[in-house]
């Protein structure tokens, strides 16, 4: 968080309250001419200390929202026609300082990660709580519905490793009653990207809870670029 922006309007709005609380003191003192002076002075400075506040919090928030924490790394390998190795790699963080790796033997022509998120309202990701995530699932899938119907699935759990902060989930619940924090308690997000041979991805999560997939080689993003719809 920029502190400046909260420091300059609160520094304004000081000199703003003196100037008009000043001006309603000569007016008591029957000047009412320097008084009112005094009054709109001081109303000037604290309108403008209003307005860069909100400015300040508009851009506060939309950094905030838009503040990303890495999740997870994908790697592929391809081992035959529509079948993959996929390396999943969890990002570190407090529950577990190492990073977690799973191999998984993937069917299908792309990969799913999916997750449980809990999603805090705006004015509390700028005083910087970031959205609370925990992998659920990670699954191969088809492009063609009737391939997905028909051929063989993979899917596999990612919550037996896992414990991250969805587990005060209770608490939040019972404190939003009084203090409006939590926006969304839990929700679900899936993210899907194409697999190749060698392609790497990386997954991030932004404080508004939206998971994003990204290609990180020229593997990944040429299979994105020849992606079908």
């Amino acid at each position: 968080m920029v502190w400046w922006w909260w420091i300059i309007p609160g520094l304004v709005a000081v000199v703003g309250l003196a100037i008009a609380l000043s001006g309603v003191g000569w007016m008591f003192r029957g000047r009412p001419f320097k008084g009112g002076r005094g009054v709109f002075g001081g109303g000037l400075f604290l309108a403008v200390a209003a307005l860069v506040s909100l400015l300040g919090l508009n851009i506060q928030t939309y950094s905030r929202l838009n503040a990303e924490r890495q999740v997870a790394t994908v790697d592929l390998r391809k081992l035959g026609p529509e079948h993959f190795q996929a390396t999943v790699t969890e990002a570190a963080n407090a529950d577990h300082p190492q990073p977690i790796v799973h191999i998984f033997d993937v069917q299908g022509d792309e990969w799913r990660l999916e997750a449980r998120v809990l999603k805090w309202k705006p004015w509390a990701n700028v005083l910087g709580l970031d959205a609370q995530y925990r992998l659920d699932r990670f699954s191969g899938r088809y492009t063609e519905t009737a391939d997905e119907q028909t051929r063989p699935r993979s899917v596999y759990s990612l919550l037996p490793e896992r414990r991250t902060g969805l587990d005060f989930l209770p608490v939040a619940r019972s404190v939003t009653q009084y203090l409006p924090l939590v926006d969304i308690p839990q929700y679900g997000q899936g993210v899907y990207m194409p697999m190749a041979d060698g392609a790497q991805y990386q997954v991030t999560i932004l404080s508004s809870g939206a998971l994003l997939p990204r290609p990180s080689n020229e593997a990944a993003a040429e299979a994105v670029a020849g992606w079908h719809n």
